[in-house]
């Protein structure tokens, strides 16, 4: 057992340690390494080969994992879609949003999502795709950096500034674009003035070509729980022309799915 996972069964009395490496082996799996050998579940998992053959058998038999019988190669099975369709189903974040999601995605024709922020990510948990789509790719579950998105920013900007910046000093702060702004202190400035206007735009700053515009969902206790946004193609719409057109609607989107 690593020092980690020692220290984590002192101070988490209430850790089960093997559910814990269970999710391991699982989250070893992506699109890095859609397939693995045993040997290469227990380098990822950093466990031993007896145990790496144990986990995957046992999430083999619960349906959680296929294993190839020419390859004996181990992947992801279906099943572990059942997680995520619960996820959503049991939503209540989701329930109210889909409603507001539909009728903006019928008045724009432009995609449109709800993300949340997890550490210093944001997670797409529903999204409706438009025939403009620039980004195929992304989908439902996809992980994106917060700070350089209009969701991210729209999220940052309802946190207090001393947990914003706990956000931003944990980020990967890289240049994905020439447009992508990676200064610390200009990214809290931009928070500052998403906060004063009710939304976030970012152009570029991830894809180019691509634009962006969010405003933040409020829950219980005044505290933000997630974000609505609209994405846009620069083929389309100039910046100025995405605010014009959208910044009214998107604030009204927010609001609309916050709890009162």
């Amino acid at each position: 057992m690593s020092t980690q996972a020692q220290k984590g069964r002192k101070t988490n009395p209430l850790m089960v340690q093997s559910v814990a490496k269970a999710f391991r082996v699982l989250q070893a799996f992506d699109s890095k390494h859609p397939s693995m050998s045993l040997s290469e579940i227990a380098e990822q998992t950093d466990m031993d080969l007896s145990a790496a053959q144990r986990f995957a058998y046992t999430l083999q038999h619960l349906g959680y994992l296929t294993k190839n019988p020419v390859t004996r190669q181990f992947s992801l099975a279906l099943k572990t879609l059942d997680l995520g369709y619960n996820y959503r189903q049991s939503s209540e974040l989701v329930g109210r949003a889909m409603p507001v999601l539909q009728h903006l995605s019928k008045q724009t024709e432009e995609t449109v999502n709800l993300t949340i922020l997890d550490g210093t990510e944001i997670v797409y948990i529903a999204r409706i795709q438009s025939r403009h789509v620039l980004n195929a790719d992304v989908t439902t579950g996809t992980r994106l950096p917060a700070y350089c998105m209009s969701p991210g920013r729209a999220i940052l900007s309802q946190m207090s500034e001393e947990d914003a910046r706990a956000v931003l000093e944990k980020s990967d702060l890289q240049m994905h674009t020439p447009a992508t702004v990676t200064d610390p202190e200009r990214l809290m400035q931009l928070i500052a003035e998403v906060r004063e206007q009710g939304y976030a735009v970012c152009i570029e700053e991830l894809y180019r070509g691509d634009a962006s515009i969010a405003a933040p969902i409020i829950g219980p206790g005044d505290k933000v729980t997630g974000a609505v946004s609209i994405a846009t193609s620069l083929a389309r719409f100039s910046p100025e022309e995405v605010t014009e057109k959208y910044a009214n609607l998107i604030i009204a989107a927010g609001r609309s799915i916050s709890i009162p």
